[in-house]
């Protein structure tokens, strides 16, 4: 689990785990996983996996690559925690 970026409003978490079985023998399992984005202000989370989560990842770099400001960061993550409707009870 990594922090990928946290601040007054939101917090977004990249998660990975194991894909099946792990073997003794293997020298890089496969991994799947996704992206938590939570919504500080309305006490709500998001999980995105699959396509979701590949298409995050995509606009994210390409916005990590622009002179994006913290405000066109704060836009973005909000397009994606429009969609959460997890109450956050435990984090």
């Amino acid at each position: 689990m990594h922090m990928l970026y946290n601040s007054d409003s939101f917090s977004v978490l990249e998660i990975e785990w194991p894909e099946g079985p792990v073997q003794a023998d293997a020298t890089a399992p496969t991994t799947q996983g996704g992206y938590e984005i939570v919504d500080k202000m309305s006490g709500k989370g998001i999980f995105l996996n699959g396509e979701l989560a590949r298409s995050f990842r995509q606009q994210a770099l390409a916005l990590s690559q622009g002179d994006a400001d913290e405000d066109a960061v704060e836009a973005f993550i909000a397009g994606y925690a429009g969609l959460a409707q997890q109450p956050v009870v435990l984090h």
